[in-house]
């Protein structure tokens, strides 16, 4: 759930196949069992504040998780909305299709990000979430997740809290596409994506890029082209070291200055 622009949220894919609505009757769901108590990622995810009844409260509301394959859709564009789902393990990237089969990434979602807040307002989602590597997600009944929040005013913040930082990211998306150069919106990516593997206490310096090169010019508007001559660039520079996916930020300074 997370975001220098503050700037927003995502391994070549295989052939996606067909998505499958999971609801909390589904008994491939209820085969895993996901205990936010207990989960490493619940400082990033979940309210901090909760009590021990309400912890409690939580583990019977998300009590299901489901695996997803890499280049497997978790779910797909007129899907009918029923469930968010939290990151448990893995990464997603979310994608539109234009009118001619083009495909438009619109978002990369790390361990802890949540997915499924578009479908919230006409109760079907708007994109497809596909697994950039194979995962997991905690699966959130919604009609459950209200319930709740009726009952738990910190979760009920909480979910405020998600459904505003999509409209930071949705602007942000907007602000950088439409205002920055090419070496502008690479480097506002790197440090967005730094600032985000710190959170979940990982390297902020150091990270191994899911995406591929073009996924992530399709997510900041630019040519595959341009992105490897900009990771080129950066790297002559002294600014950051790439090898194949692996990315180190050499210097943080001169990367924000860009």
């Amino acid at each position: 759930m997370s975001s220098a622009v503050e700037y927003p949220q995502g391994s070549a894919v295989a052939a996606p196949i067909p998505s499958k609505v999971i609801t909390i009757t589904d008994a491939s769901a209820k085969s895993a069992s996901a205990r936010c108590s207990s989960c490493t990622m619940r400082a990033v995810c979940m309210p901090a504040d909760l009590t021990s009844s309400e912890m409690r409260q939580l583990d019977s509301l998300i009590y299901s998780t489901r695996t997803v394959k890499r280049g497997e859709t978790l779910y797909r564009t007129n899907d009918d909305f029923r469930s968010l789902y939290a990151v448990r393990t893995g990464s997603f990237k979310t994608v539109i299709t234009d009118r001619d089969g083009g495909e438009q990434v619109i978002g990369f979602h790390l361990i802890g990000e949540t997915l499924g807040l578009d479908g919230v307002y006409g109760e079907h989602y708007n994109c497809d979430a596909i697994a950039l590597e194979d995962s997991t997600v905690c699966i959130v009944p919604f009609r459950l997740l209200e319930g709740m929040c009726r009952e738990v005013p910190a979760m009920q913040h909480h979910v405020h809290r998600m459904m505003s930082s999509e409209i930071v990211r949705e602007s942000g998306i907007m602000m950088l596409l439409g205002a920055k150069t090419a070496e502008q919106r690479l480097a506002a990516f790197l440090l967005n994506l730094s600032k985000r593997m710190k959170l979940r206490g990982y390297s902020a310096s150091e990270f191994y890029l899911r995406m591929t090169r073009e996924e992530m010019g399709s997510y900041l508007g630019m040519k595959l082209e341009t992105v490897s001559r900009m990771f080129s660039k950066l790297q002559r520079e002294g600014v950051v070291d790439t090898h194949g996916k692996q990315v180190r930020i050499v210097d943080f300074g001169r990367l924000s200055q860009v």
